[in-house]
């Protein structure tokens, strides 16, 4: 099979993210190409035979060329096998790292009409150092008030990276479309 993953990233984590689940498909001796879903105007979607979207959250929201790609290719998504990833801060909390049990990912599941086949979520990472000040000071209160780390001269990945390698590999499992499961339960998720 030849996958597409597609990705939105605010500070490089989610392309990182992309990135090793594609190694995990080479290894597998699975064909893949990683390209910004900002840049994906140029690329022959028809030949891609299951598709990955990864999406990074900053102030509350996915980036509107989700919304935008999603929208202009809903038919071509919804008939292959797909799947997504969101990455996120609030995931940080084992708690809140699942398509259920993240407010972000849950609503923007419960709103668009694409049913990806897997679902999963994936703390991100904090950079301060490579924040504007804007950004930076905006985090910081942010993470004030949900209890997390606010030393401005710090960088933490909190990626699992064992969620990201078991999330691959049900990615590259992926040959029909079967309905929307949650990586965490394989359960069914109601909308």
């Amino acid at each position: 099979m030849h996958s597409l993953i597609l990705y939105s990233t605010r500070d490089g984590q989610t392309l990182k993210i992309a990135r090793y689940i594609a190694e995990c498909l080479a290894a597998d001796n699975q064909a893949c190409d990683v390209i910004d879903l900002g840049q994906v105007g140029q690329c022959e979607l028809e030949r891609y035979d299951r598709v990955l979207i990864g999406a990074a959250i900053r102030y509350g929201r996915f980036a509107a060329e989700l919304h935008d790609f999603i929208k202009q290719h809903l038919d071509w998504l919804n008939r292959l096998p797909s799947a997504f990833f969101a990455v996120n801060l609030t995931a940080r909390k084992a708690d809140k790292r699942t398509p259920q049990t993240n407010a972000y990912t849950r609503k923007f599941l419960a709103a668009t009409p694409w049913r990806p086949d897997s679902c999963a979520v994936f703390a991100g990472a904090l950079r301060y150092p490579r924040y504007r000040w804007f950004d930076r000071v905006m985090i910081q209160l942010i993470m004030r008030m949900t209890g997390g780390e606010t030393d401005s001269s710090k960088e933490i990945e909190y990626t699992d990276w064992q969620q990201v390698d078991d999330f691959a590999r049900d990615f590259a499992g992926l040959t029909g479309k079967s309905g929307f499961k949650s990586r965490e339960t394989h359960q069914f998720v109601e909308n």
